[in-house]
């Protein structure tokens, strides 16, 4: 929450390109001003808004106090936003710090059909991108885990929706009983319903991480290295050591160096 970061123009404007796909942001910034893709759109509400809406949705008193907590409430997100996702037959969890590419590219129809949730790296669950299919039996995953109230209740960040900060174990191939964690995160929980074929998960390696440049993004569509077609950039470490820059528009084609975004191929 607080001020919508200087890189959120290059995450609507990749969704504008994804018009198939309809797009929420909720923030408490009032003043972003510019104009929004038909299908994104701006909902105004408070982290005070938030917890007192989880809450009420979850039956118990959660403790949301920055924006970072809000992490652990994503796999939540399809109760206590399910008057926003009615009619809607999938939904995704997202993080502003992404551009994406074509997502129908990868996310085709037959995937849609086979799973339930739809990760887009193949080790475990991405906080900045996953799917879920709007049902309420995958609305409720989360409360399969031993801990969730534990976690939600707490003020302190778990990292629930992805490992509990576990990601080397998973990334090394470690089976998740080894991954010792302090609670059951959904990476862990999932892997252990699908083992016990409580639900269908896609686990597949379409992102590019850090900050290796060499990417180019022309027309929604995102290409690195000018080999492989990637469903999203995130700028996790990017936007770390990048040089901010407000811009009044953006071009159709634009690199991605290092540490800047550069208009023009």
């Amino acid at each position: 929450m607080g001020k919508l970061p200087w890189y959120v123009d290059y995450f609507i404007y990749s969704c504008g390109y994804n018009s198939t796909i309809d797009f929420i942001i909720i923030t408490d910034d009032r003043s972003y001003d510019k104009q929004l893709p038909n299908n994104v759109r701006l909902i105004n509400s408070t982290l005070g808004e938030i917890n007192r809406r989880a809450t009420q949705v979850l039956g118990f008193a959660t403790n949301i106090t920055n924006g970072y907590k809000l992490c652990d409430f994503k796999p939540a997100y399809g109760l206590i936003f399910a008057d926003l996702l009615k009619g809607y037959n999938f939904w995704v969890h997202a993080d502003l710090d992404v551009v994406f590419g074509d997502i129908r590219a990868f996310i085709t129809r037959q995937i849609l059909r086979d799973y339930d949730l739809i990760s887009v790296r193949h080790d475990f669950l991405t906080g900045q991108f996953l799917i879920f299919r709007n049902t309420d039996k995958i609305n409720n995953l989360f409360t399969l885990s031993k801990d969730y109230k534990k976690v939600l209740a707490a003020e302190q960040h778990y990292c629930f929706d992805e490992t509990n900060f576990q990601w080397d174990g998973f990334t090394e191939g470690r089976y998740y009983t080894e991954i010792a964690s302090e609670v059951e995160s959904m990476t862990h929980l999932v892997k252990r319903l699908a083992e016990n074929n409580y639900l269908k998960v896609h686990f597949d390696f379409l992102i590019v991480e850090g900050s290796p440049g060499k990417m180019k993004w022309q027309r929604g569509k995102l290409i690195y290295r000018n080999r492989y077609e990637i469903l999203l950039y995130h700028l996790v470490l990017f936007k770390k050591v990048a040089i901010p820059k407000k811009v009044k528009s953006i071009p159709n084609n634009f690199s991605i160096t290092p540490t800047r975004f550069r208009h023009g191929i």
